[in-house]
Formats: structure tokens, sequence, C-alpha cells
């Protein structure tokens, strides 16, 4: 019999009632492994009136004792470490040792949220004018909700959830409906770590869910992870009504590779960062920049056997580097981007179409791809892919490398290979992109600094965890004190005449 997930509203499991499900897939195998109830409107609007009913006495809580319910909760994900991983890895595909990295990015946003008594402080100036002082103080914004996307179930809501929480406020997360079982997981040791109920809510669902979260004048932020076209029509719509959006989006990272980089450090990189989790990162890397025909032939001669050698299986098997791509959409769309690149006329080294594993031919696989002499106007340049595809562009020279980076759509990441200091400091400070690395592939910032892109990569003014997380789950209020004379002397026991004062 297959698992059925439901919601968590109001600290228990609440049971679906609107009659809609929606299947859960083992991507390795094909088969339905479970089922999601898909929330209704009037679901949606009970887990925010959960979260209102909550508030009060959550905002009013110290915020040493919420403190303490992070404190006590990063301890839960240290020894609960394998059930998340095998919860995310078993409807996602990725490998274990993945997931578990995936479970340990989203703890070290848990321990940030540990500090937020201090995160909290206000700014006083004494003085301002005479009597009078000023005080700058960060006050929660309400109920805010969080809507996350399927390939890092785990991590991106705890991107959100603890610090929203810590700086009390209370949550509404609405998952993806492909792998709800990680995120479900998450709430229960939240619970157990003490936090009230009604607090963190989660509801499973589909546009409907969104659209209620979206309308309702009872939430007053959102934070959405998740595909451009969705993310702009989240940002819109939620700002219509009124409510502060932060919207993380789509990505087409760059490598750029400069004819002094160290290629073997170089391939190394571009391997894990290409092809790590089926490519199903928006910090995955999907175009490599060869920078000048040297660097672009031992580029692809030595990039061709490690793709080729790529070990791809299901998470049960722990020689697997790669595993599935998370549906068989999924995987129809990637080859589908493969065979239209090779139509305009790139050159396919690595052919990653027509995967198939025995005991697994019904898997959602598709092997690691590497197309060399891409052009710009390709779609496989242009598009967000997201799967395990490279595609390799040929620069003459380091500005026009530069110019691809500058020009893309997107700009979530891009990172620079080489041992020219100066190279590396012109591309830090030209390139309009969120998160630059320097010899580093993946540049995604640990969890005090925060993350986010630029162009069409985020809608918002506000980037997610760290110190821009606070800033968006909370709002400023400036106060400023004059307080009257006549106390400081002591006890007085006679009135004075107005003639007097």
């Amino acid at each position: 019999m297959s698992k059925e997930t439901h919601h968590f509203i109001g600290g228990e499991i609440v049971k679906g009632t609107s009659g809609n499900f929606g299947d859960v897939f083992n991507p390795a195998t094909g088969d339905v492994t479970g089922q999601v109830a898909l929330a209704n409107a009037a679901e949606v609007q009970a887990a925010i009136q959960s979260a209102s009913d909550a508030l009060p006495g959550w905002a009013a809580t110290p915020p040493a004792k919420r403190a303490q319910v992070m404190f006590a909760f990063r301890d839960l994900l240290r020894t609960n470490a394998d059930r998340i991983a095998e919860a995310i890895s078993a409807e996602h595909g990725k490998t274990i040792d993945d997931a578990r990295g995936e479970a340990a990015r989203g703890q070290e946003v848990v321990e940030f949220a540990c500090g937020i008594p201090h995160l909290l402080k206000g700014d006083y100036s004494d003085s301002v004018a005479v009597g009078v002082d000023s005080v700058a103080i960060r006050q929660p914004v309400g109920v805010v909700a969080g809507i996350t996307p399927f390939n890092f179930p785990a991590m991106v809501p705890m991107w959100m959830f603890p610090v929203a929480l810590a700086c009390g406020n209370t949550f509404i997360l609405k998952p993806s409906e492909r792998d709800p079982s990680a995120p479900m997981l998450l709430a229960e040791l939240l619970m157990e770590a003490g936090l009230p109920a009604g607090v963190l809510n989660v509801v499973n669902g589909g546009k409907e869910a969104v659209d209620t979260i979206l309308t309702d004048p009872r939430v007053g932020a959102i934070s959405f992870v998740g595909s451009t076209a969705i993310g702009r029509y989240i940002y819109e719509t939620g700002c219509a009504n009124g409510k502060r959006v932060q919207a993380l989006c789509g990505a087409k990272n760059h490598m750029v590779i400069m004819p002094d980089a160290d290629m073997d450090q170089a391939v190394d990189a571009a391997v894990g960062a290409a092809y790590g989790s089926a490519g199903e990162r928006c910090m995955a890397i999907s175009v490599a920049v060869t920078v000048g025909e040297e660097a672009s032939n031992s580029f692809v001669e030595k990039m061709a056997p490690r793709v080729r050698g790529l070990k791809i299986g299901p998470y049960t098997d722990s020689a697997a580097e790669m595993g599935p791509v998370i549906t068989q959409e999924s995987k129809d769309r990637v080859e589908r981007y493969i065979s239209e690149g090779e139509a305009a006329g790139a050159e396919v080294v690595v052919d990653g179409r027509g995967v198939s594993l025995q005991g697994y031919e019904n898997g959602f696989f598709v092997g690691g791809t590497l197309i060399d002499k891409v052009t710009s106007d390709m779609s496989v340049y242009k598009d967000e892919i997201f799967g395990p595809v490279l595609s390799v562009i040929r620069a003459k020279t380091y500005e026009e490398a530069k110019a691809l980076v500058i020009g893309h759509e997107y700009g979530n990441g891009a990172s620079v290979f080489t041992r020219d200091g100066d190279t590396a400091r012109d591309f830090i400070r030209d390139v309009n992109i969120g998160m630059v690395g320097v010899n580093v592939p993946i540049p995604v910032p640990v969890a005090y600094h925060s993350f986010g892109g630029w162009k069409a990569s985020l809608f918002g003014d506000h980037s997610i965890h760290g110190m821009e997380g606070v800033r968006f789950y909370t709002k400023l209020k400036t106060v400023t004190t004059r307080w009257p004379s006549g106390f400081k002397e002591g006890a007085v026991f006679n009135f004075s005449a107005g003639s007097d004062v």
C-alpha cells in the first residue's frame, strides 16, 4: 500500500479533505510510491488561521527563548540526519551523500538563527536633540509563507523558516508536492524541539494553494524559490496584494576557464558542479566558457572521459555518483534540449540520451552530457535545462567570455578559474551576477551571508538567509523619546504656584 502524505496544521497531522491527490514517485524505478493530498483554499485558510492565532504569543516570546527552540531543533537535525537524507533521496532520487549534504547546509541556517538575540539588537542614538533620544528596533512581519521547490526539499525550507520563526513570525510552508516527506519530517522535529502549536504549518498542494497564500490578507510576506516564470507570477501577484515578496528564480551559471587556469582543478570542479544531483541545482554549472583554443581543447579532452565514467544509479547504490531526474517529463525535456543543440550544430561529445539501467528500465535516468561548440543563440545555452548537461562555449578572449556572462538573461552565479589576480578582480567587479566564485565553481554563500542572484534570477529587494533574511522577515520601527523633568530631585511636599514655575 502506498504512503499518503497530508498536512501539518496546528501542531498535528491533518488529513486532507479536498479529495485531490498527486502521485509521488521513486524516480529510480518510475513507480508510484505514495500520494500527497492537495489542499484546497479552505484548507490553506485553516493553516493561515492557525498561524494567526499563534502569532501574538510567539511574537511576544523573548528572542532568547525562541533561540532555545532553534538550538533544540539543531540537535534533532543532527541526530535524525539519516532519516532526513532517506526521506529526501527516496522521493527526489539524489544520492544519500548528496542528501546528507543538503540537510547539513540547511542546518547551518538553523545555527545562524540560534544567534537571533544578537541579530535583533536595535540601534540607539543618545541626545539627537536636547533631552531627545532615538531608537530603531525590528519587529516581526506577522504571518509569513514559503513556497519551495522539489530539488532541495529540506534545505530550501530551512533557508526560510528558521530565520522567520526566530524573528517572531509564524510560518506557512507550501513545499513541492513531488517530494513532500522531508518537509513534513522537519515540522514534526520542530514540534519535538518545543515549538508551540500553530507557529509552523505545512500545507501540500498546487496552484490553488499558492493562489490562496498570495491573496489572503493575513499573510504579510512570501518567500519563493523556483522557476523564473512562476517566480514572476508570485512576485507580481503577491505585490499586487500588498505583500512583501522575495522570489529566487532560474539560473544559467557560467564557469569561465582562462588559459592560465589549473586545468585539472577546473575539470574536477566542473564534474561535480555540472553533474551533482543530476544537474537539478539552481547553482549548477551549466555553461563552461573556455578562453583560447588550447584551453578549450584541453578542457573538452579531459572532461569527456570523466563524464563517460560517471556512475549512475539509484540512491540505494552506495557507489552511485548521480541519480535520476525527478520525473519522466523532466527526462523528456532534458533530452529534447540535447537534440535541439545537436540540430543547431553543436557537437554532442558525450550523449546522455537513452540511458537504461538493468533493473531500472523505467527510471527517469539521463546520463551525463557534454556538448561542445555551443553558440549563444542556441536554446541549450539560453534556457535553464535543469539536468546533467554541460554546454561548452569557446571564446577567443577574456572580454568575449565576460560579455557572455554579462549579456545572459540570468544572473544567479558565475565563476572564473585563473591564476591571475587582476583577471579575477576585474571579473568580480564587472559581472552583473549575484554570487561570484574565483576558482570555486558553485559560489553558494555560507548561512551567515546571504544567497541571491541578479537580473531574472531574483525578484524583490532582499536575498535569502543571513542578515538579508533578518531584514526581510522584520519591519523597522523607529522611536523618538522625550521625558518630562520634575521627578529626579526626589519627593516634593508642596505645590508651586503658577508664577513660580
